[in-house]
């Protein structure tokens, strides 16, 4: 079953949606929240696989929500204006739903969202890639096969993932939660929203205000770790 919030602020549109969901019995519904920090806090709690998402909200913008969390869970956007559509896919975004919502364009947006997490699940069931393992590169006409040990980091850019290594920097149409799901969670870690990083490439940990921490890797760069992942990164390095 896909565990499922809805956030959304009208109550008559949570019912209407509630209604139609009624028909989808693989979608479980988990928890519903009618403002920005109601939302963040459940989907911290909850850890759902799917979100329906409003975009206007009291508080915060439904944009704003995803960019606070660290782990983003699918998104599906139900939404009576379409000028945010390109903006949205920026996002683990599975469909932009327009109100009234269209039950056959429901069943479209779910059955997407089916699709992906049949893939994540094939994927977690092989053994994790080890830092000795090649991976194969496609950017424009470029193309690599990089052994992960030599990959410093990896950084979201909406649906597609940068990889750092060496003097390049390619693009892949991989979101970075696809990624990680295939790594070992002790070679690479997910230090912030957007970034994951190659633990042997980490040099120092420095303390950064208000108590977090950022990493500086033996290539110069530097990598601020979100306040979530403070206490891992501590206990890595025995801080």
């Amino acid at each position: 079953m896909i565990k499922a919030i809805i956030i959304e602020d009208s109550r008559l549109a949570r019912i209407e949606l509630n209604e139609l969901l009624k028909d989808f019995p693989e979608i479980g519904l988990i928890g519903e929240a009618g403002n920005a920090e109601e939302a963040i806090e459940m989907i911290r709690d909850l850890n759902p696989d799917l979100i329906f998402l409003d975009i206007h909200l009291p508080g915060k913008n439904g944009f704003e929500i995803l960019q606070g969390l660290d782990k983003v869970p699918m998104v599906i956007f139900t939404t009576a204006y379409d000028q945010y559509a390109l903006q949205a896919f920026e996002y683990n975004t599975m469909d932009y739903l327009l109100k009234p919502i269209a039950p056959e364009r429901l069943g479209q947006a779910i059955a997407k969202v089916m699709s992906q997490l049949t893939k994540v699940r094939l994927t977690l069931k092989r053994d994790k890639l080890g830092l000795n393992d090649r991976i194969f590169l496609k950017d424009g006409a470029k193309c690599w096969f990089v052994t992960l040990n030599d990959v410093r980091f990896f950084e979201s850019k909406g649906n597609y993932t940068q990889v750092h290594f060496e003097n390049n920097s390619p693009l892949v149409l991989r979101s970075l939660q696809q990624i990680e799901d295939t790594l070992d969670d002790q070679q690479f870690i997910r230090v912030n929203r957007q970034q994951m990083v190659n633990v042997r490439f980490i040099v120092d940990v420095v303390e950064w205000f208000s108590g977090s921490l950022k990493l500086k890797l033996s290539s110069g760069e530097t990598i601020e770790v979100s306040r979530r992942q403070v206490h891992r990164i501590k206990e890595l390095f025995s801080l």
